[in-house]
């Protein structure tokens, strides 16, 4: 059992997780954009499921949310349901190739940021927060999907790495011999 945890992704996902939610804690509240505080921990989430499917993308959601959720004093699970399914989503969306090329993981991770951008304020209406509809989500969610979509050259290798992916070799298949 210590060898599947010491041979899974948690052993490099949350350290990784923990650094991303330092800076979005401490330099990302300083810098926003059009008053929005670009969601890094969320473009994680996403761009693992452009980068390794649905499956690993939601767990990799799920256990970045977790931490979030610890470290923010929310309800445990209001954010990890909604960047779960950011994972999910940007996996299911990189099943129409086996490895997406930068650009498609792109649009994918960007796909899956604005989904769990736009579940946060539905997860947390069924948790019991108060009016967790704010006027600005229209300005909210482009702004966090584009950038989830201009950090994917960097959180997509990332993810690799975290999750242990190996790139695929393509390989051409056999001939058939001539009859």
């Amino acid at each position: 059992m210590l060898a599947a945890i010491w041979q899974g992704p948690f052993i490099r996902l949350v350290p990784a997780g923990m650094v991303l939610l330092a800076l979005q804690r401490s330099l990302f509240v300083e810098f926003t954009v059009a008053g929005v505080i670009v969601q890094v921990v969320l473009a994680l989430a996403a761009a693992a499921g452009a980068a390794a499917g649905s499956e690993r993308g939601a767990i990799a959601g799920f256990t970045l949310g977790v931490m979030y959720d610890m470290l923010e004093g929310l309800p445990i699970g209001s954010t990890a349901v909604a960047m779960t399914l950011a994972g999910a989503v940007a996996g299911l969306l990189a099943v129409i190739v086996a490895d997406p090329q930068w650009w498609l993981a792109m649009l994918f991770t960007t796909l899956g940021a604005a989904v769990g951008e736009v579940m946060l304020p539905v997860v947390r209406l069924f948790t019991g927060v108060p009016d967790p509809f704010e006027p600005r989500l229209t300005i909210v969610v482009p702004v966090v999907a584009i950038a989830a979509g201009l950090l994917s050259p960097v959180f997509v290798p990332l993810a690799r790495w975290c999750l242990r992916i190996k790139r695929v070799d393509w390989v051409a298949p056999p001939r058939e011999p001539a009859l």
